[in-house]
């Protein structure tokens, strides 16, 4: 890596550049196409978690209500992987468009379900598209912006969410009462017409086409892109039944836990670089760094509304509204790891950002005790959240950075790989240890009543994790040759 008075000129001479900033004429309308989709994205992800409760015990589908959860992310995993090959093949356009079609598509068919398993199968279609346009919009970036201004476009996908996180809930709530819960998903679709409008004209300008390189010597074309699609299948399938086997622990459910193993292991070792699961420098740890963060704070954000509401008497409304400060300031960290002159301290902002996350979610357990006042977590859950800021749009601006133009889209399908596996890893194993330490064990005539044990088995080990990625965030700079992903 350069001299650190080298990267400071070269970030100067870069700002003297005429093309201005993401908002300047030449980006403009791209980077306002582009951050509406992932708003757009955000608001679903946000608003459907409200309706979903009613809309499965409207269709009698209580009983597979995760599967509306796991159907996504099961299929999400497939179009991820799909995406960087379709994309380091014949560019981004094509993965993005289809994307949104089938993201549409999905919500069509879950707005209009009359059946649980119509409904599910609409999430799954939807999840596909998600994958797809995900790792599409990431080698948008690499290739249409030029390094300099790729932490800013970053963000602002971050700052996407936060219209999201606060109104989304009560939008939904509201249009779930007034008008029923299918418009929630129907209204969605009506609204991609804006940014295609603005963004596609751009990306076929800026960033269409395959990048020109051919396949190495003696490979087929396309073996190397069957191999990862066999991966994938493995990934989607073997992550499912994982998941089956966490929400029904029982003797029998030994035998998808095993199944699930076998095809999620070896798909795992292929598709993420080779080193990711011992830290090597550079990539590997860098797609490492983005599963620790983001599976450790999400498994234990999913448990902060029930442990307010169950133990501290709050109702789910005021629980939801102690994180509503969190999109504020996860966008305010990203913004700030974005400043041109902070960019050669990026990996102390990164360890700042993991401590950080480390002690919120240390912290949370702390409202255990009654004396304790409920905003001391709404405090630490804020700083979490600017770290969390700092993190994961740091590693998507180092993940470009390290990534050559071919391998851009399968390296950035394999950070959104460890996100989303380490997020259903991580909430499978704190669910198991939640249920095991009496999570919901105890029945009363008016609430099921949680030992505080169990929250305490969630959140103090998600914090090691967390300490752990402080640790990776260390090795985030190239020091030994990395290989791309497939080869691990």
């Amino acid at each position: 890596m350069s001299a650190l008075g080298a990267r400071e000129a070269a970030v100067v001479e870069e700002t003297a550049e005429p093309d201005g900033g993401v908002l300047g004429r030449a980006y403009r309308a791209l980077s306002v196409g582009i951050v509406s989709v992932v708003l757009l994205i955000a608001f679903e992800a946000t608003a459907v978690g409200t309706a979903m409760p009613v809309a499965a015990r409207e269709l009698d589908g209580v009983a597979l209500y995760a599967f509306a959860f796991s159907g996504y992310f099961t299929t999400s995993l497939f179009g991820m992987v799909l995406a960087g090959q379709w994309a380091d093949r014949r560019g981004p356009l094509g993965p993005l468009t289809t994307g949104i079609g089938a993201f549409a598509a999905g919500l069509v068919i879950s707005g209009t379900a009359q059946a649980m398993w119509v409904f599910i199968l609409g999430r799954a279609v939807q999840g596909l598209g998600g994958g797809l346009v995900i790792v599409a919009l990431y080698v948008v970036v690499g290739r249409a912006y030029p390094e300099r201004l790729r932490p800013a476009i970053m963000a602002g996908f971050a700052a996407g969410w936060i219209v999201p996180t606060i109104v989304g809930p009560l939008a939904s709530g509201a249009v779930t009462e007034h008008l029923g819960w299918r418009w929630v998903f129907l209204g969605i679709p009506v609204l991609v017409v804006f940014p295609l409008a603005l963004a596609l004209p751009q990306i076929r300008r800026r960033a269409s086409g395959p990048v020109g390189e051919e396949p190495a010597p003696g490979a087929g074309p396309d073996s190397s892109g069957r191999r990862r699609i066999r991966l994938a299948l493995g990934i989607s399938l073997g992550a499912g039944l994982l998941q089956y086997a966490a929400q029904d622990p029982r003797l029998l459910s030994l035998l998808p836990l095993l199944a699930g193993a076998a095809l999620l292991v070896p798909a795992v070792l292929g598709l993420l670089p080779r080193g990711t699961c011992r830290a090597a420098r550079g990539l590997p740890s860098v797609v490492l760094l983005r599963g620790l963060s983001a599976g450790s704070f999400v498994a234990a954000e999913s448990f902060v509304p029930l442990m307010l509401v169950t133990q501290r008497g709050l109702s789910p409304t005021l629980a939801g509204f102690s994180l509503a400060a969190s999109g504020g300031t996860w966008a305010l960290g990203s913004w700030v790891q974005s400043r041109p002159r902070l960019a050669p301290y990026r990996e102390r902002l990164m360890t700042l950002g993991m401590v950080l996350v480390a002690a919120a979610i240390a912290t949370a357990p702390s409202v255990l005790v009654h004396s304790v006042p409920v905003w001391i977590l709404a405090v630490a859950w804020g700083f979490g959240c600017f770290g969390m800021g700092l993190v994961v749009s740091s590693t998507s601006v180092l993940l470009l950075r390290l990534s050559a133009p071919a391998e851009a889209g399968a390296n950035s399908a394999a950070l959104q790989i460890s996100d989303a596996l380490s997020n259903v890893l991580l909430l499978a194993a704190t669910g198991t240890a939640f249920a095991a330490l009496g999570g919901g064990s105890t029945v009363t005539t008016t609430a099921t009543v949680s030992h505080p044990a169990a929250f305490a088995a969630v959140f103090l080990p998600m914090a090691a994790v967390a300490l752990v990625g402080a640790w990776v965030t260390r090795r985030v700079q190239a020091g030994e040759a990395t290989t791309p992903s497939g080869t691990t």
